[in-house]
């Protein structure tokens, strides 16, 4: 499977948000998408989710040899052909326990296989599968946002700042989460308004955007040291 944009421009409240921007991401890939604040993160992925409609451009994903147009598709639509999705901040039920949270969001009780699969990833919310969301430290509410996002094992994984706010500890282990499900054949595109360390480790492959145009593209660790992006994402020459 393979979700890409192609030429998208995206105009919100009079504001170019998008600018002609081109991104593909491949099954079993991992890619990381770094941004300062406002540059058009959330905005790109609201995109290819079907939140958010271009005027210009098109969304497609592939599925072996068969070519969907998911531009004018509404959200669910577009997970339904294998297209999850993360949003910043959390966004759990906090009155609902962690097992209601996946019930929820899949419609009904979890498949077994599938429910197994999520607590193999995230051992922690099997012993927490009882209680309330809103008691979970930040850490563990943001595995369950994760993991309401497996419920319906999305081939491609849009990961929308999904470290940001998290203690170091926090970091290091849903990383090692993200690890696990590529290592199943998931694809992810994760958002960082930033620091490349905190996707080492998890991403190979990176896009640059600033002010709604990539202005990189290619190894992750070449982020740092191409010129056009220290300027325009960083700030210094």
């Amino acid at each position: 499977m393979i979700i890409e944009a192609g030429r998208i421009w995206v105009r919100l409240g009079g504001v170019e948000v998008l600018r002609g921007v081109e991104i593909r991401v491949s099954q079993g890939e991992s890619v990381a998408l770094i941004g300062r604040n406002g540059a058009g993160k959330t905005t790109l992925l609201r995109t290819l989710m079907g939140i958010v409609r271009p005027y210009r451009g098109s969304v497609k994903v592939k599925l072996g040899n068969k070519e969907f147009d998911v531009t004018r598709l509404k959200p669910h639509k577009v997970a339904r052909l294998g297209v999850g999705y993360v949003p910043q901040g959390r966004m759990v039920f906090p009155d609902l326990t962690v097992e209601e949270n996946l019930e929820v969001v899949y419609g009904g009780k979890v498949p077994s296989d599938t429910l197994e699969w999520i607590y193999t990833v995230f051992p922690e919310l099997r012993k927490l599968r009882g209680r309330l969301a809103g008691y979970l430290s930040g850490g563990e509410q943001q595995m369950l946002a994760v993991a309401r996002a497996l419920v319906r094992k999305p081939k491609i994984l849009l990961l929308d700042e999904p470290f940001e706010g998290l203690a170091p500890r926090a970091v290091a282990r849903l990383a090692e989460a993200l690890r696990d499900i590529r290592a199943e054949g998931v694809g992810l595109l994760v958002t960082e308004p930033g620091s490349v360390k905190r996707v080492q480790g998890v991403a190979e492959a990176a896009y640059g955007i600033d002010r709604g145009e990539i202005v990189y593209r290619g190894p992750l660790e070449g982020i740092l040291s191409d010129p056009v992006a220290r300027k325009r994402i960083w700030g210094f020459e």
